[in-house]
């Protein structure tokens, strides 16, 4: 029905604009990086656990599965806290469109896993993201430490959402994120102790920062996984995933109307992001073209 086509297009843009609202609230959170992400994923881990609960969802995992879903919470934290150590010592605008070249690391890292060959055209598109980048980084020289990290943050959600390719195969989308928010929770919690960070008032924050936090966990992180997985049966991944480029767009708008001129770049920033965005969605268009022939 085209009714319910234009429902879920909907939907979907409403999930990529509560993505970009994550950077804001990680601008907005007072608290360092680690613990603002301990919170994160202990609220959302609970959100998922009480959902598969109420679902009436087994837990019948093996050990070898669970060492497998820990390796992916690991990535997930080391992903979360460096995506929001950046946000802290630079921008939301650098951040978010740095990270966006997380699409060109899967195209290096994915031939590994799957034993092929590297694409042509992936190479070039990533060649021309490269040279976005070199524009970002000569034009925002302030914030290049922000922009290293970010891209490290890059590389780490590339790696698990290729191990999570594979995952998807023996896990329920759902249960994938629950895992690997729940080992996130675990990895950070032994860290946090064994630095000695946890005290009275570690658990001591603001009103403005507890509202933040339950938004940041349960609206913009359980909340997406469930419902993006529901529309992964209704949409073609194509769809997704092209619309999921527009993350940065919806971020670096919100972050102009709430931090005004913090969040002001050069125009060389924008003539990089745009050359970046340009080279994501021309990759998810070939893609679609290519996999409209061999189909």
């Amino acid at each position: 029905m085209p009714n319910d086509k234009l429902k879920n297009q909907l939907h979907l843009h409403f999930i990529v604009f509560i993505w970009g609202f994550t950077a804001i609230l990680g601008a907005l959170i007072s608290i360092d990086a680690v613990p603002l992400v301990w919170y994160r994923v202990l609220f959302a881990s609970l959100a998922l656990f009480l959902f598969l609960k109420l679902r009436k969802i087994r837990f019948t995992e093996t050990w070898a599965d669970l060492l497998r879903l820990a390796f992916g919470g690991l990535l997930v934290a080391l992903h979360w806290v460096t995506f929001f150590h950046a946000i802290k010592i630079s921008t939301v605008s650098t951040t978010l469109i740095t990270l966006s070249s997380s699409a060109f690391f899967v195209v290096l890292i994915k031939p590994f896993f799957e034993r092929k060959k590297f694409q042509l055209y992936e190479l070039l598109l990533a060649l021309m993201a490269i040279l976005g980048f070199v524009i970002i980084f000569k034009s925002e020289t302030l914030y290049a430490e922000g922009m290293v990290i970010a891209l490290i943050s890059a590389f780490l959600v590339a790696l698990f959402s290729v191990l999570n390719s594979r995952f998807i195969q023996r896990y329920t989308a759902t249960k994938i994120s629950f895992y690997e928010l729940f080992f996130a929770c675990v990895f950070l919690s032994v860290f946090l102790l064994a630095s000695g960070d946890i005290s009275i008032e570690f658990f001591q924050l603001s009103g403005s920062d507890w509202l933040y936090l339950i938004i940041l966990s349960l609206i913009c992180t359980a909340y997406p996984f469930v419902v993006a997985t529901n529309l992964l049966k209704k949409m073609s991944p194509f769809t997704i995933v092209l619309t999921n480029n527009l993350e940065p767009v919806y971020g670096i708008i919100l972050a102009l109307l709430i931090f005004g001129d913090k969040e002001m770049m050069s125009l060389e920033f924008y003539s990089g992001a745009l050359v970046i965005l340009l080279c994501v969605i021309l990759n998810g268009w070939i893609k679609n073209l290519r996999f409209k022939r061999q189909s």
